[in-house]
């Protein structure tokens, strides 16, 4: 079959780890990422980096650089026709892919490289020691990077004002709405959590691109330790993304006539088949259940439609995992068991969440695993999540090209069209029915020792309307830590705090 000169194929993936012995062995962000680009460039059989039409950057949190795609590409010595970065969110490398995928297959250049990296783990270090980090300054008069997208808030300024806007805060609240859905015991529960990142833990031990190499059994992930304390209820440390990281990844990316042109040989060709982008209601407080991500099901259904393939029959699955209620309400959304395997790295908690660019390292897996699959017909899904469950992309692989083309759409008309909530004031929710309300979903955030501290419930009122209560007091906390709280009755005062 001849393959369309325009189709667009990805090349090369370069992932690197970097467990530094010392803050003098540390590497700064761009380093990393300019080391995973090289390894990239040597898995794509080249000898030295190409001179790209786009090099894009997924935005990076370890250090503030003004270009950084300028400064990797100096340090690489390479021409750069355009010189991109990100917003923030973990859906963007699939995303940014997914973007370059239709601007190459529809001329507007020939070949990009998407790379990012973070030295988190470094800087955290070096924090501790109170030392200095002499990492780039860029210097002055440094071009602007090309925004690549436009982002919106994923916040409310309620949520802001309510200081309930951190993942660590709202995963956990998934996890008590699908636990209550699910009609499970709190025990139930963890043991059910605990096995499935034990399951993401082997994956790790067995992927040689993973922060972590550890397998873990269940019961040392769901047994509480000083060194596994409670973070927010009912995640234990090790439940929570490993953003304490140093790790890069970089794919190189290009139309097949370039391809050719470079000499690349086709046993290098992986091929994005379709790609969807979509979103949630963004604002938490207005989404109609913490249980459920219509946005999952319609993107990740409309992804697997337009590749003209069935998600049953693609054994090379990779499902964001931050935490265990984003793989569960993933797997749910897109009918998956959660017994099968939902990963191909391990997952942010093993091998590795460098912030927003984790699935750089699922899609260079999905190469690697593509490639080494004697299968003609094997594919490979990934779905990327960005906020609380929030933003969504979603790519299908192959070594195959697809009949038709790369396909791309989006089912954002539909979900816009999705039943919302109203969010309530404090007062209004206090004077509902003498303050009282229904638990829908909470957690208790606990201190660095791992005691109780702040009770936070998101609560239903009698007109259907959402409201947040949270609380202080460490009676409540303690209490909403040993029972299921996920329906009861409870009483708000006018300033929100919660009454048991």
């Amino acid at each position: 079959m001849s393959i369309d000169p325009r189709t667009p194929v990805l090349v090369g993936q370069g992932q690197i780890v970097n467990h530094a012995m010392t803050l003098a062995d540390a590497r700064e962000p761009v380093q990393l990422i300019a080391e995973a680009i090289r390894i990239a460039t040597t898995d794509a059989g080249l000898s030295t980096v190409p001179d790209v039409d786009a090099l894009n950057i997924v935005r990076m949190l370890s250090w503030r650089y003004a270009n950084p795609a300028h400064t990797i590409a100096k340090l690489l010595g390479i021409n750069t026709r355009a010189d991109g970065i990100t917003p923030h969110g973990g859906n963007m490398p699939q995303l940014v892919v997914n973007k370059l995928a239709r601007e190459i297959q529809n001329g507007e250049l020939d070949i990009a490289i998407v790379a990012g990296g973070e030295s988190s783990y470094s800087r955290s270090r070096a924090q501790r020691e109170s030392a200095t980090l002499n990492w780039t300054s860029d210097a002055q008069g440094t071009p602007a990077p090309l925004q690549i997208i436009d982002d919106a808030a994923m916040s409310s300024p309620e949520e802001i004002a309510r200081k309930i806007f951190l993942p660590v805060q709202i995963y956990p609240m998934f996890e008590s709405a699908i636990r209550a859905k699910a009609n499970r015991t709190i025990d139930e529960h963890d043991q059910l959590i605990s096995e499935l990142w034990s399951r993401f833990s082997g994956v790790a031990a067995a992927n040689p691109n993973a922060w972590n190499q550890t397998a873990l059994s269940a019961e040392q992930i769901r047994t509480v330790t000083p060194k596994n304390r409670m973070i927010g209820s009912p995640y234990r440390k090790v439940m929570n993304s490993n953003n304490q990281v140093d790790m890069a990844a970089a794919l190189i990316i290009c139309s097949v006539e370039k391809a050719t042109q470079l000499g690349i040989a086709k046993d290098r060709w992986v091929f994005p088949i379709s790609g969807t982008d979509c979103h949630e209601h963004y604002y938490i407080s207005n989404r109609f259940s913490f249980s459920d991500t219509p946005a999952v099901r319609l993107g990740g259904a409309m992804a697997c439609e337009l590749a003209g393939v069935s998600l049953s029959d693609i054994s090379l699955v990779d499902l964001y995992s931050c935490f265990p209620s984003a793989v569960q309400l993933g797997a749910q959304s897109l009918n998956l068991s959660l017994d099968q395997q939902l990963t191909i790295t391990g997952g942010l908690s093993f091998a590795g969440g460098p912030w927003n660019n984790y699935v750089m390292h699922a899609i260079a897996t999905m190469m690697i695993n593509l490639r080494n699959d004697n299968s003609s017909t094997q594919n490979g899904f990934i779905w990327a999540n960005g906020g609380y469950a929030t933003k969504h992309s979603f790519g299908v692989y192959s070594t195959e090209p697809a009949k038709k083309g790369f396909r791309y759409g989006s089912p954002q008309v539909d979900i816009d069209s999705l039943d919302k909530r109203e969010l309530a004031s404090t007062s209004d929710a206090a004077s509902d029915l003498a303050g009282q309300a229904t638990i829908e979903a909470y957690t208790v955030m606990h201190d660095r020792q791992g005691a109780p501290e702040t009770a936070i419930a998101a609560v239903l009122l009698k007109d259907s309307r959402r409201a947040w209560a949270t609380s202080t007091d460490l009676q409540v906390a303690t209490a909403l830590c040993t029972d299921e709280w996920v329906g009861r009755k409870v009483n708000l005062n006018p300033d929100g705090t919660l009454n048991i």
